[in-house]
């Protein structure tokens, strides 16, 4: 069968790679003049960094399958993400955890200790949160939360903390230990050459074409058996019934001479700093040396219709207008939904592939069962 796939990220590369794997004929374009989609990687030719062009990622996952997976065509390092953050004059460790607390409290508390101490900060008063600064309070209390929460948020999302749901702040955010890893997964690190060349090897079968600088047209529909589309779904009706909502991020390059901030991530959860953070991106390849350094300060804003798209906001509002979206889509024959855009929800890298390795196999065994292919293998 012959296949168009639309964008060049991680969503449609493993997919490709699945069923040209398979033996069929697949094309991937994109839009942009590079491959990997956001998680874009290039040396920058002043400093010779290894730059995350569109914003750090890190890889982080509990899923074997999917280490293996990646690890097939690139070589992995070991980098754990330990993020810093600024406020009120000091500098502190994230995730909230032991050392965090002692030096904020100013005490010496041993795990029980501090355990106590923060259910006495906290308010018990709040039984089910419903907003994502109930679930702050809740946890870890008025000041804890003001300190590291309340700002970074707010210039994040665009909106008072009080107006965003729950679900956001997932899991307990603080740790009565002094394990300042970021993640909690297993498998953790960073390609050695970036992600572009990981992806880059993900596409390289010789039943794949990659054609870069080019948009996908709904015409393209009749010059295929089937599309993946990967792009945004509200894109793919020329946002005939509106625009989905998402946040976007202004990068402000600079370059220093030496080690700016000692670490790859350091956060301003305060107001009154415009930008979220800053990162240091020699420090994403730690086994490398440089002497220069790139730096990013990083914006958050409202997403224009020239930006990229990077969070999905799924309020009240967007959520209706994905349900239109997600309907027009199931009524839309030889097109299947994938990724982040395409199903309007925020992944990280390893769900991404996960997903798509297991649409890939769906799709396989829908065409082994000669059934019609769903519009969404996973619910958007």
């Amino acid at each position: 069968m012959n296949f168009c796939l639309v964008g060049a990220g991680f969503s449609c590369a493993v997919i490709g790679r699945e069923l040209a794997g398979a033996g069929h004929r697949v094309t991937i374009i994109d839009v942009r003049d590079h491959v990997a989609g956001n998680c874009h990687t290039e040396r920058d030719t002043e400093t010779n960094v290894m730059t995350h062009v569109y914003g750090p990622h890190i890889f982080h996952t509990d899923d074997q399958e999917v280490w293996e997976y990646v690890n097939r065509f690139t070589t992995f390092k070991s980098y754990v993400n330990r993020v810093k953050t600024t406020s009120m004059g000091q500098v502190f460790s994230l995730p909230i955890n032991l050392h965090t607390i002692n030096q904020f409290f100013g005490k010496t508390m041993r795990p029980d200790e501090a355990r106590a101490f923060i259910e006495q900060q906290a308010d018990t008063s709040i039984e089910d949160p419903q907003t994502f600064e109930e679930q702050a309070m809740r946890f870890v209390g008025k000041e804890l939360y003001e300190a590291f929460f309340k700002g970074y948020t707010q210039k994040q999302w665009g909106c008072h903390p009080s107006e965003l749901p729950a679900s956001i702040l997932k899991r307990l955010p603080v740790r009565f230990n002094y394990n300042d890893n970021y993640f909690f997964h297993r498998f953790q690190g960073m390609p050695e050459h970036g992600y572009t060349k990981l992806v880059e090897g993900i596409l390289d079968h010789p039943n794949i074409t990659v054609k870069l600088s080019t948009r996908f047209e709904r015409s393209m529909l009749d010059e295929y058996d089937h599309v993946f589309f990967s792009g945004p779904l509200d894109g793919f009706f020329d946002y005939e019934l509106g625009r989905l909502g998402y946040r976007t991020l202004d990068f402000e390059r600079f370059t220093y001479q030496g080690d700016y901030q000692g670490c790859a991530v350091m956060n301003y959860g305060e107001e009154e700093v415009p930008y979220t953070r800053i990162t240091e991106h020699k420090h994403f390849s730690p086994w490398e040396e440089h002497d220069g350094s790139v730096c990013y300060r990083e914006y958050s804003r409202e997403c224009g219709e020239e930006d990229i798209p990077y969070y999905p906001i799924r309020l009240v509002k967007e959520k209706a207008l994905l349900a239109d979206y997600v309907e027009k889509a199931r009524q839309t024959d030889k097109v299947t939904f994938v990724g982040r855009l395409g199903t309007y929800r925020y992944l990280d890298m390893d769900v991404t592939i996960r997903e798509a390795l297991d649409t890939a196999r769906g799709f396989l065994k829908c065409v082994e069962e000669k059934k019609p292919a769903p519009a969404f293998f996973v619910e958007a």
